[in-house]
């Protein structure tokens, strides 16, 4: 059959003899460095046969049997698992510096302008610069606390749905919820508005944006064969995608520089726009792009992984009625009759802290935290190749039964009068990340999430439907969330002449 094709027998030749040219000078380096433990791999895709549809747990599985530090090779790609608290210390205390990029994705960098964002801009001069201006300028204590009125706003909005399913006894679908209103709160503080008819269907492209970060991608694993995305549609959904945004986002800016130019100080938002504009205006090397790559870093970091935590609190909250019970009689002990969750009253709900830490252990909204090395090192007195892409496997951490009592258990008390907390210090618990790359959004994130969760706990009671349980069952993508929504079915606690639609905030 060949025969009537000679191009093609020659290009399948040529295509197969690189092929294994590639792997057999690999295979002389690799035998040359004392690598970490590795599976047995096939020809030409290595270990990709051996991981499942929720990668964490398949990299667990793997690391039960070939140890915590583990070399596998995902294609032509060289990946390090690390599954273990000592190892993160290692790393984190000793070769930071070495292991201080993100690996940059085809996704990536077509969708955040050549990686000119906080998450995937390689370390160096740019990268410096803007963390310092989210952690100054975005993400300070000041600046998230000058958006209280909006979450006060969309959470007096969020209490007033519930009830009206309340008083028609109605289920809600908890999962869509907390969904909205973190969205809504991330629009309102990012671009300072709610998006509106003429926004399009941006709402829609989110899920569609995550997903394409975590598609496969054939150049990603196997290089020569980026013309393969392609074919698959992925760069031409990648193309769409990017476009959309980049027209929303364009008309954005046109919108904050039109109002501020027109209102003076006054059309001023104090929004995450005009915070870059005025970077901008101080930088002339900070482009749109820049602040485009920066503000969609925002929303694929912060509301995803903010409602997906909120989610499995109130899972976990109904798979346990005691500390349902537990926790619940606490909020409404601290606010008392009030009649309003204040975020002053968060700070006295000691045990909805230890609620929250508990899920987060369980259910860390990153379950596997992407590094690169930029140097050749050694690890646990073993060779790590540069360019090499690391896994940090945070949820195998959490459930490790050599740091934690009955890991797989819902135990909030285990962190009372613990020193543990979300500075990322104790390498056995690091929901967020640890050292200099890790998330700049926690206060951000949990003020609004304990808000939420509070609210919820304070004005009603919930029931599941029927006597079924809630099914618990992963989906993996950019997050760890249910695979299922939640629907409950609110009841109101308070008595019918207490209205959450009278409140004034």
């Amino acid at each position: 059959m060949f025969y009537q094709y000679p191009f093609l027998f020659t290009l399948l030749i040529s295509f197969f003899t690189l092929i294994s040219l590639k792997l057999i000078i690999t295979g002389s380096f690799s035998e040359k460095l004392n690598l970490p433990p590795s599976p047995p791999k096939l020809p030409i895709i290595g270990n990709l046969h051996q991981l499942g549809q929720l990668l964490h747990r398949s990299l667990h599985k793997l690391s039960l049997k070939y140890g915590p530090l583990m070399y596998l090779r995902l294609g032509y790609t060289p990946v390090l698992v690390v599954s273990s608290a000592e190892l993160i210390r290692e790393i984190k205390t000793t070769h930071e510096i070495s292991f201080g990029n993100r690996p940059a994705t085809t996704a990536a960098r077509m969708l955040f302008y050549g990686c000119v964002d906080l998450v995937f801009s390689p370390c160096g001069e740019y990268w410096r610069q803007i963390r310092k201006i989210s952690a100054s300028e975005m993400m300070s204590n000041k600046k998230v606390h000058s958006f209280k009125s909006v979450r006060d706003e969309e959470v007096a909005l969020l209490t007033k749905k519930i009830s009206t399913s309340c008083s028609v006894g109605t289920s809600v679908n908890i999962s869509e919820l907390v969904t909205d209103i973190v969205y809504d709160i991330m629009c309102r503080c990012a671009l300072g508005r709610k998006l509106g008819a003429q926004d399009g269907h941006l709402k829609e492209i989110s899920p569609n944006l995550v997903k394409l970060l975590v598609a496969f991608s054939f150049g990603d694993l196997f290089p020569w064969l980026g013309w393969m995305d392609v074919l698959t549609g992925l760069i031409g959904r990648i193309k769409k995608v990017s476009k959309e945004l980049d027209i929303f986002f364009d008309h954005i800016i046109d919108e904050h520089l039109i109002q501020n130019k027109e209102g003076g100080p006054d059309g001023y938002n104090n929004d995450f726009v005009d915070t870059l504009l005025q970077v901008q205006m101080d930088n002339i090397n900070f482009t749109r792009n820049n602040i485009k790559a920066i503000i969609l870093d925002l929303f694929v970091g912060g509301t995803e992984t903010t409602s997906s935590v909120i989610e499995w609190v109130m899972a976990e909250l109904m798979m346990n009625p005691h500390t349902m019970q537990k926790a619940q009689e606490e909020v409404r002990r601290v606010v008392g009759k009030n009649n309003k969750v204040e975020e002053e009253d968060i700070q006295h709900m000691y045990y909805l802290k230890l609620v929250v830490m508990e899920s987060l252990r369980l259910h860390p909204p990153v379950a596997l935290l992407p590094m690169e090395t930029t140097t050749i090192t050694n690890v646990n007195s073993y060779h790590v190749p540069a360019k090499t892409n690391v896994v940090v496997n945070i949820w195998a951490i959490h459930r490790d039964p050599n740091l934690w009592e009955r890991p797989e258990e819902f135990i909030p008390e285990r962190f009372s009068n613990s020193p543990i907390g979300f500075n990322g210090q104790d390498f056995k618990y690091i929901p967020f990340g640890s050292g200099r790359r890790m998330c700049g959004g926690i206060l951000f994130s949990t003020i609004l999430l304990e808000l939420v969760i509070a609210n919820l706990l304070y004005w009603f009671d919930w029931r599941t439907l029927g006597d079924a349980e809630l099914d618990m069952t992963e989906d993996y993508g950019l997050t760890v969330s249910k695979k299922l929504p939640i629907h409950l079915l609110p009841v109101s606690h308070f008595p019918s002449t207490v209205k959450t639609d009278s409140l004034k905030y």
